[in-house]
């Protein structure tokens, strides 16, 4: 079956316009005009992508975003955001909550087509890894989206989330700031490489004696142990 891609927009135009792109590639849609209206969707069925516009009425993308992210049965739903703001700090805080790409209004569908594949793409490659990573007391479950260390559950953003799933999965290598981003927000790179440090340094903290196991290589990166 064809992947389901939810498009939320409180434009027409724009749902009529994306949605019309989506099923020339075989793609199905559903097809919402606020936030409200995708959370109650949600509550039955589950696309496989959502495009989801950060301006809507009532509740805005950013905080639908951060609702998903939050619940264990929607986190890994990938979300590319879409909107007329341009500004930096917006796309930065889309991505800190957990959007998987951002494009910004006027965009041309065959880029936004091109992103939406490559989105699930990534998805795709990211269920193909281990869903469940164990490290002494440390345990990381992908399809939860949780860790937990003996047993307690350690509040994460989804980006500290992804940082230590990364590291965790290939104990020992070591990845540099660069390769770190690329995992995190592909080639939209719009975050500098010491946004990677602020992540290490409160997930260091967040995990408390384990913390220690995300050592620093001076000079090119980090590693998890060994």
């Amino acid at each position: 079956m064809s992947k389901l891609i939810a498009v939320v927009d409180d434009e027409p135009d724009i749902v009529e316009l994306i949605a019309h792109n989506l099923k020339k590639e075989k793609f199905r849609v559903k097809e919402f005009y606020d936030g409200a209206s995708l959370l109650s969707y949600l509550d039955t069925t589950l696309p496989d992508l959502i495009i989801l516009d950060l301006m809507l009425p009532e509740i805005d993308g950013l905080e639908v975003c951060r609702l998903l992210k939050r619940d264990e049965r929607t986190a890994s739903i990938p979300i590319i955001m879409l909107t007329a703001k341009g500004e930096e700090t917006d796309k930065v805080v889309g991505l800190e909550l957990g959007a998987d790409d951002y494009m910004v209004k006027p965009f041309s569908p065959r880029e936004l087509l091109a992103r939406v594949k490559a989105v699930l793409r990534r998805v795709e490659t990211r269920a193909e890894k281990p869903k469940l990573i164990r490290i002494d007391d440390l345990v990381i479950d992908s399809d939860k989206f949780e860790v937990t260390i003996k047993g307690r559950r350690i509040e994460l953003t989804t980006t500290e989330f992804r940082i230590l799933s990364h590291l965790a999965e290939r104990r020992g290598w070591v990845f540099t700031r660069d390769q770190l981003l690329d995992r995190l927000w592909g080639e939209d790179k719009i975050v500098l490489g010491r946004t990677i440090d602020v992540h290490i340094t409160q997930l260091r903290k967040k995990l408390g004696k384990l913390g220690g196991s995300i050592k620093a290589v001076r000079g090119i990166g980090y590693k998890f142990g060994e």
